[in-house]
C-alpha cells in the first residue's frame, strides 16, 4: 500500500499544484450585477509546468451552502498536443484570462471561487487539485426585491369645484348704441339667460361668480365717435344684465371694458376670412400701427373695403357677455355618505376619489364596486392590481393588470405597474419593453430606477431616481456610490422601514462610520429580526463583525 500511494504522488506530481498565488480574481470579492455574478480570471501557467504532452482544462466554480454553480472551461496544451486548446510553451509559460457570469441564487451571500482541474498527460489522466481563488457575493443590489417599490395608482379626474363659464354676443348698427329687441331675444342670449336662472335655481351646486362685459366699435370712422360709441354700448349692456340680476334676485359683480376701435378683432376676423387680397390687408396692418394711417391705407382699397364693411365691420359692432360661474360638486363627507347608501349614483369619478378616502382596508370595496358599476374603466382595475401587488399576491396582480390593459392598452400605469410584475419574475427584457410605454405613470420614475439596478445600470438608475424619496432611489445611489445623495434620500423617506435602516447601515459601512453601523442595523433588526442572519453574512459589514454579532 506505500508503494502504491508513491506511485500515485509520482503520478500526481508530473504537472504539480496550482495555487492562489497563480491567480487574480475581479472583482474582489465577488459582487452581484444585474441578478448575474461576473467574474474575470486572469491565471498564470508557471515556466515548465505545461508538459509539452500534457492538456489541463480549467473550470470556474462558485461553491455555496447547498449547491455550486459551474462557469464557462477553457482548455490549455502543451505544445506537441494537437487540439483546439490554448497552447501554452513548456520553457516560458504562459498568461491566461476568462471570464465567467454566474446566475445569483440568495446562498452565494456565502461563496468561495474555486479553480477546477481537468488534466492529463498523453492518455493518462493527472489530478490537479482544485483551488480557491475568490471569495463571497457582495449582494447589496440583490436588495432591490425588499424596496417595497408602490405599484402605481390610475389617478380620478374628480374636481369638487369645476370652473365654468357662459357667452353671448349683442350686436349693435354702425353708430348706434340700443340695444335691439332681436338682439336680446336671440338664441345665444335666450342661453344666457336661461343658465344665470338656472344657476338661481340650483345654488347648492352651482354659484355664480362675476359677469364681464366688453364693448366694442369698429375701427372705421372717428376715434372720439368710436370711443363713445363703444361706451355706451358697455353701458347699455350693463344695465341690462342689472335687470336681470334683479328679477332672478341675484347678485354679481359685474366688470365692464370697452375697446374704442378693434384693431385685432378685425385682424383676427379678416385671417380667417376668404376675403380677396386679406393678405395684402394683413400686411397693412402689419406694416402701419397708427390707427388712422391703417384706415386711410385701407379704405383706399375700394372693392376690398366695400366687403370689409358687408362681412367683417358688422361683427366687430358688439358687447361680448361672459358669465363666470362654478359647479361644485359633493363634499368629502357626501361622497362617503352616498356611497353607504346607494353608490350607483355617484360618478366614476366620484367613486375612484372616494377610494382615496377610505382606509386600507376598505380601498378595495370601493374598486370592485367602481369595477362593476363602470366595467369598461381600466382605472379601477388597474388599482385593484395595485392593492394586490401591495399585498405580496403577484398573481391576482398580474390579472388585475391585465384585465386594465385590455381596456386601455396604452395607459402609462398599467404598463408601469405590469413592468413591476416582470421584474419580480426576473423578466428584464419584458420589464423594459412595459416601461417604455409608461413614461407619465405615477411612480414612473421610481419603477424606472428598478428596472436599471435590475439591469445592473446603476448611473442610468441613480439619474432616474433623482427627487424620488424611497429604498429604491437610495439603492441606485448606493450602488453608483452617491453616499452623501443616498444618505440624504434614506432620511427623507416617508415611512420608513427596516430596510431603510438597512441601507443606512449600509452607507455607514461604505463611509467608515461604525457608530451608523452599530445604530442603524440595531434599528433595522428591530423592525424585522430576519435581518440579523443576512447582516451576519453580509459582506458589507465584514470589517464590523462587533457590531454585527452585537445584535
Amino acid at each position: 500500500m506505500a508503494s502504491a500511494s508513491v506511485l500515485v504522488l509520482s503520478s500526481c506530481s508530473k504537472l504539480g499544484k496550482l495555487g492562489a498565488d497563480n491567480f487574480n480574481v475581479t472583482p474582489t470579492p465577488l459582487e452581484a450585477v444585474g441578478g448575474q455574478v461576473p467574474v474575470t480570471i486572469n491565471g498564470t501557467f508557471p515556466t515548465k509546468y505545461m508538459k509539452k504532452k500534457a492538456q489541463v482544462t480549467v473550470t470556474p466554480v462558485l461553491k455555496y451552502e447547498g449547491g455550486e454553480a459551474v462557469g464557462q472551461s477553457t482548455t490549455f496544451q502543451g505544445e506537441k498536443v494537437e487540439g483546439n486548446g490554448t497552447t501554452i510553451q513548456y520553457k516560458v509559460g504562459g498568461t491566461y484570462t476568462m471570464k465567467a457570469n454566474f446566475a445569483y441564487v440568495d446562498p452565494m451571500i456565502q461563496s468561495d471561487l474555486y479553480a477546477r482541474f481537468d488534466a492529463k498527460k498523453g492518455k493518462k489522466t493527472v489530478k490537479i487539485p482544485e483551488v480557491k481563488i475568490g471569495y463571497g457575493v457582495v449582494a447589496t443590489s440583490q436588495l432591490l426585491s425588499r424596496c417595497n417599490i408602490t405599484a402605481a395608482t390610475a389617478p380620478d379626474a374628480y374636481q369638487r369645484i369645476i370652473k365654468e363659464k357662459q357667452e353671448a354676443n349683442i350686436k349693435f348698427l354702425i353708430q348706434q348704441a340700443k340695444l335691439r329687441d332681436s338682439e336680446l331675444n336671440s338664441e345665444n342670449m335666450k342661453e344666457f339667460i336661461a343658465m344665470m336662472k338656472q344657476i338661481n335655481d340650483e345654488k347648492e351646486t352651482k354659484a355664480l361668480k362675476n359677469i364681464e362685459v366688453s364693448a366694442y366699435a369698429s375701427p372705421d370712422g372717428a376715434l372720439d365717435l368710436n370711443t363713445r360709441l363703444a361706451e355706451q354700448r358697455q353701458d347699455n349692456s350693463e344695465g341690462y344684465l342689472q335687470k336681470q340680476l334683479k328679477a332672478n334676485d341675484m347678485t354679481a359683480e359685474v366688470d365692464t371694458k370697452y375697446t374704442a376701435e378693434d384693431w385685432d378683432g378685425f385682424q383676427e376676423l379678416v385671417s380667417q376670412s376668404n376675403i380677396q387680397d386679406k393678405e395684402v390687408i394683413l400686411r397693412v396692418l402689419s406694416m402701419y400701427k397708427d390707427p388712422e394711417e391703417r384706415e386711410a391705407q385701407i379704405k383706399n382699397m375700394s372693392a376690398v373695403f366695400k366687403e370689409l364693411a358687408e362681412t367683417i365691420l358688422p361683427e366687430l359692432r358688439r358687447a361680448r357677455l361672459t358669465m363666470n360661474y362654478e359647479i361644485i360638486g359633493r363634499s368629502d363627507e357626501q361622497i362617503v355618505a352616498q356611497f353607504g347608501s346607494d353608490a350607483s349614483k355617484l360618478s366614476v369619478e366620484e367613486l375612484l376619489y372616494g377610494a382615496n378616502l377610505a382606509s386600507v382596508s376598505n380601498k378595495e370595496a370601493w374598486y370592485q364596486k367602481t369595477s362593476q358599476l363602470y366595467p369598461n374603466d381600466y382605472r379601477a382595475y388597474n388599482n385593484l392590481g395595485m392593492l394586490a401587488y401591495q399585498k405580496g399576491d403577484l398573481s391576482a396582480a398580474e390579472n388585475y393588470f391585465n384585465k386594465a390593459k385590455s381596456l386601455k392598452g396604452n395607459a402609462g400605469e398599467v404598463n408601469a405597474n405590469l413592468a413591476l410584475v416582470a421584474l419580480n419574475k426576473g423578466n428584464v427584457k419584458d420589464a423594459e419593453a412595459y416601461m417604455g410605454k409608461a413614461s407619465g405613470a405615477d411612480g414612473f420614475n421610481e419603477a424606472n430606477a428598478a428596472l436599471n439596478i435590475a439591469k445592473g445600470s446603476y448611473q442610468q438608475a441613480a439619474s432616474a431616481a433623482n427627487g424620488v424619496k424611497s429604498n429604491t432611489a437610495a439603492l441606485a445611489q448606493i450602488l453608483n456610490k452617491d453616499y452623501a445623495a443616498a444618505k440624504s434620500t434614506l432620511n427623507g423617506v416617508a415611512n420608513k422601514d427596516a430596510y431603510t435602516s438597512y441601507l443606512l447601515a449600509i452607507v455607514a459601512a461604505r463611509t467608515n462610520d461604525a457608530a451608523g453601523v452599530n445604530t442603524n442595523l440595531k434599528d433595522a433588526v428591530s423592525k424585522d429580526s430576519s435581518l440579523k442572519s443576512r447582516a451576519a453574512k453580509d459582506l458589507e459589514f465584514a470589517e464590523y463583525k462587533s457590531s454585527v454579532e452585537s445584535l
